[in-house]
């Protein structure tokens, strides 16, 4: 069950949008809390390609092994990340329309003990600050790069 969604309609052409979308080493220019991108797949996006990202959250710098465990090529993929007794599951999936690209996105926490499970609200609180807006910054890259002659 997804604790976090968003929609929204970026208005570019479907490819285009997946494009950027996937291509994770530009995640911290529209995601605030991601500081560093590493890929540690070689070659294309793909299911099973991973990267390794950097967050600070709080001050604190936290690095985390994100894998593509689904994907199928402009319409839809899913990140997921395993820590400490924690998993995230984000699912994104593109639809092209008369007005650009509709992306949608759930995002899924799945967690191991009982102390995790005691802290389930409040991790749900937290990543829900650092990643409720992304598709919102998402949006606004696409379109004010291109707007700036850059895409």
């Amino acid at each position: 069950m997804a604790f976090l969604e968003n929609t929204v309609i970026i208005k570019k052409p479907l490819t285009e949008v997946f494009q950027i979308a996937t291509d994770f080493t530009k995640s911290p220019e529209f995601m605030d809390a991601v500081v560093e991108v590493e890929p540690l797949t070689e070659g294309p996006v793909r299911k099973g390609y991973q990267f390794k990202e950097v967050r600070e959250i709080r001050g604190r710098k936290a690095a985390s092994t994100i894998e593509i465990t689904e994907y199928e090529q402009n319409r839809s993929y899913t990140a997921s990340s395993e820590q400490n007794g924690l998993e995230l599951r984000y699912h994104y999936t593109f639809i092209e329309t008369t007005g650009g690209t509709k992306v949608k996105f759930a995002g899924e926490l799945f967690t191991k003990g009982i102390r995790n499970k005691l802290f389930q609200p409040l991790i749900k609180k937290i990543i829900k600050k650092e990643d409720e807006h992304h598709l919102d910054n998402l949006k606004s890259y696409i379109e004010q790069d291109s707007e700036s002659g850059n895409g």
